[in-house]
């Protein structure tokens, strides 16, 4: 039983995020139930890239993208996309990104991230140690230029994430040895930078594997849309337009890029849009020793199942609007010039899925207006890297009543 009394969660979609913080509840003697209208990673946590990579979970809100995204606003096959809409909730999301995308904003979400990016790989390994069956692979990310010009934008990156207070370690590399650490570098890329001590994953397969861990560990799995929330003195209930009614000591609202439509009512302002990214797999004749960055294209490739993931593009979008195939040729165009071996017309696996994003680039994670009623989401993405640490977090605010300090900076509430 926790220290103020909670003996009993609801958490309130099954991904990455929800299923580590039911796990880490149950870790402390926390009964736990799981409800998603969808079932375990049905959300963005099925098809993204896999990484574990403190080493670049760079806030997204930095000016650098506001410029880009100002020149690619309405070309839909930029790599961040914002299509013709008239709809006021994303422009004013906007606005308020555009708002945050100064040095200071963006340095007081990097510093925010910190605690995250400190423990994230640990908590994994608190997972897989303990039940959760599906591996977690260390390896390096080399990030892939055209030219050693364009590496510097990179640099210059890991240089204010150092003077933020995170040091990445890393490796510059020429040409040649890009390409004996990147087998798939084509003669375009001429320069590299190897980011160490990284991690990557089958998304699909451990979130899977952590929902069923937590079933094992007691909790029941519930799959409906969750349409409302209430809390009273006693108990905490939620309810489901099919007739489902769940109560609780406390609720958790972990449903990623649908997060305001419940956590609204209890007192959360920041805005949460879906930045959709889509992915695919791909064969390829060379190894893939290690993932793979194109900064320049925003596109990130993971060693998948004998073969290659490739994910990209941010997509402002709703977040259960149907996939845009262009979306997927533009990824395609702006890679194939830089990949060799890779059978581009040989794709499986299309899917589209929405990343949570903030206009401040901080994720929520904490107690709402009512002390009853959590929220754990708006991660961007990085989702699934800070997904198990927050769930660690969040458990031990719920089961204490106590704020951990490294939650001060994503209070839900600011």
């Amino acid at each position: 039983m926790g220290g103020n009394g909670t003996r009993s969660v609801i958490v309130v979609g099954a991904g990455i995020v929800g299923l580590s913080t039911a796990w880490f509840l149950q870790e402390r003697g926390v009964q736990v139930d799981v409800i998603d209208r969808g079932g375990v990673a049905a959300g963005a946590s099925w098809g993204n890239a896999g990484w574990i990579a403190p080493g670049l979970a760079v806030p997204l809100n930095e000016p650098a993208v506001l410029r880009y995204g100002l020149r690619s606003l309405l070309n839909p096959s930029a790599p961040l996309h914002v299509p013709a809409s008239l709809d006021p909730g994303l422009w004013s999301f906007l606005a308020r990104f555009a708002a945050n995308s100064h040095w200071r904003s963006w340095t007081r979400a990097a510093r925010a991230g910190l605690p995250l990016n400190d423990e994230c790989v640990e908590a994994y390994e608190v997972l897989a140690a303990n039940g959760v069956s599906a591996p977690v692979i260390a390896a390096p990310i080399t990030a892939a230029f055209r030219t050693p010009r364009q590496a510097e934008t990179l640099l210059r990156e890991l240089r204010r994430l150092e003077a933020a207070g995170q040091r990445v370690e890393h490796t510059v590399l020429d040409g040649g040895r890009l390409a004996e650490h990147v087998p798939l570098a084509g003669g375009a890329l001429t320069a590299g930078v190897r980011i160490e001590g990284q991690r990557y994953l089958d998304p699909g397969a451990f979130v899977q594997a952590l929902g069923e861990a937590v079933v094992r560990r007691g909790a029941t799995m519930y799959a409906a849309e969750v349409d409302e929330v209430r809390t009273d003195a006693r108990k905490t209930t939620v309810r489901s337009a099919t007739g489902t009614v769940l109560s609780a000591d406390a609720v958790v609202l972990a449903t990623g890029a649908w997060l305001p439509r419940l956590a609204r009512r209890w007192g959360v302002r920041v805005p949460v849009r879906a930045g959709r990214g889509y992915s695919f797999t791909v064969p390829v004749d060379h190894p893939v020793p290690g993932p793979i960055y194109l900064p320049g294209e925003r596109v990130a490739c993971t060693p998948y199942r004998d073969g290659l993931r490739v994910a990209g593009t941010m997509e402002f979008r709703d977040p259960d609007a149907p996939p845009v195939p262009a979306r997927l040729e533009a990824i395609i165009a702006s890679a194939r010039p830089l990949l060799r071996g890779v059978h581009w017309e040989e794709r499986t696996d299309a899917w589209v899925g929405p990343r949570p994003v903030t206009p401040d680039g901080r994720p929520l994670i904490g107690a709402t207006a009512a002390p009853t009623v959590y929220v754990a989401g708006g991660h961007g993405m990085w989702g699934l890297a800070h997904g198990p640490i927050t769930g660690r977090l969040l458990a031990e605010q719920i089961t204490t009543g106590e704020q951990p300090a490294a939650l001060a900076d994503l209070d839900p509430l600011r």
